[in-house]
């Protein structure tokens, strides 16, 4: 019999992982009725997290089941009917909620957990043939990336970041000579950087990324971050292939470096150009990058090239 949502793979992953998930909670629910527990599946994950951590507030409970708050309630108001929860209202914060188990949901926890849990977490593995642990990686895999990025973002925009391995190394290379040898010619110190990068930046501590286009697996874009001492790190060697330029390729990778920057304690960012570069000189400003004379005393005499110091402030 034909399987529509398998045949369309990737396209309707969403409908066919809801598919399996109250496959899962249907066969779940028999399995507490099995046992004799009058709860549900829907009702596990608050209940164990009430078991496992103590007392919370809602919006503890929120954050760590990583659901809404509209669904916590819920589940919580229906414990409280079954009473195996109490809410209560702390008095050093009268707006919070707080859920805590019940002598009698502790109980009932204690024995689900004794009697019935092995069983559940013994068939789920099975099901796995085996690889329970890689399943569980590949769906935190799949968490960390909705925390990254957005199914939104990325199908409006079919780039993605990656970062530096030695094997991208000529990428870095041939993107960069690409534009300077264009626009100006490569300096000294411009190929002591681009040819030897693990030296010039990661073994400074510093990072390099990269723009991959999605659809065709190619590198399309890099930028890297140089620590240049006392926290102060150069915002270096930013370029996008010739046939990528007009696409918001430069935007994206931008505005990812300097998310890096801010993780690595950037202070300051900076960056040196040239006024030949007026479009990148408009894409600096605009996402935070205003012109400083200091900067350009302090680092300009770097490139010959240089006429334009930008340091980062945060819009």
């Amino acid at each position: 019999m034909a399987d529509l949502l398998k045949d369309l793979g990737y396209l309707a992953l969403g409908s066919r992982l809801k598919r399996l998930a109250e496959r899962l909670q249907a066969d779940a629910n028999l399995v507490h009725e099995s046992y004799g527990f009058s709860t549900q599946s829907g009702h596990f994950p608050l209940l164990a997290a009430l078991h496992r951590y103590g007392p919370m507030t809602v919006s503890r409970a929120v954050s760590v089941l990583k659901a809404s708050q509209p669904s916590v309630t819920r589940t919580a108001s229906a414990l409280v009917k079954m009473g195996m929860v109490d809410i209560a209202t702390p008095p050093e914060d009268r707006r919070q909620r707080r859920l805590s188990l019940t002598a009698f949901g502790k109980d009932y926890v204690t024995q689900m957990e004794n009697q019935m849990w092995p069983g559940v977490e013994r068939a789920a593995r099975d099901m796995c043939g085996g690889q329970y642990a890689t399943l569980i990686e590949e769906i935190e895999r799949l968490e960390k990336a909705f925390d990254e990025r957005s199914l939104l973002d990325r199908a409006r925009n079919p780039l993605r970041i990656v970062e530096y391995r030695p094997e991208l190394a000529r990428e870095f290379y041939n993107i960069n000579a690409e534009w300077i040898r264009n626009m100006f010619s490569l300096e000294a110190h411009d190929e002591a950087v681009l040819s030897d990068p693990q030296t010039h930046v990661i073994g400074k501590g510093g990072q390099i990324l990269f723009v991959e286009s999605i659809d065709t697996g190619h590198i399309v874009a890099t930028c890297a971050l140089m620590p240049d001492g006392d926290g102060a790190i150069e915002l270096t060697k930013m370029g996008v292939r010739r046939t990528m330029r007009g696409k918001k390729v430069g935007e994206f990778l931008l505005r990812a470096i300097i998310k890096r920057a801010h993780q690595l304690g950037a202070d300051p960012l900076y960056l040196l150009t040239n006024t030949k570069c007026a479009p990148a000189i408009h894409l600096y400003e605009k996402l935070g990058f205003h012109h400083d004379e200091g900067i350009m005393q302090t680092y300009g005499h770097r490139y010959q090239r240089a006429d334009v110091a930008m340091r980062y402030r945060k819009p």
